[in-house]
């Protein structure tokens, strides 16, 4: 069974959209957990980059290449990593 879940990634963009829209309007998280979130994105199209240049370069899916795969990880770790920063400095300030 072939199943294509490219247009699932792709309807999954608006709501991402529309929520970290809410996020930033509602003074929630600190701008720093924002931009954790906003990270994300990043991690996305970056995987997407990859994905792309292991099928047409190395002609394999980015799974089988630990170099393309490990890079775009890292940028999930990024956003992860800067999302905490956030929500920890409002934890910091919360118990000032």
């Amino acid at each position: 069974m072939d199943f294509d879940p490219a247009p699932l990634f792709a309807l999954s963009l608006p709501p991402y959209l529309l929520f970290l829209y809410w996020l930033n309007k509602s003074g929630a998280l600190p701008m720093l957990a924002i931009w954790g979130f906003r990270l994300t994105l990043l991690f996305v199209g970056m995987t997407i980059v990859a994905a792309v240049i292991a099928l047409r370069c190395c002609d394999a899916e980015l799974v089988d290449i630990d170099a393309l795969h490990g890079g775009a990880e890292a940028f999930l770790t990024l956003g992860n990593a800067v999302l905490l920063a956030g929500l920890w400095q409002q934890q910091q300030k919360k118990g000032e």
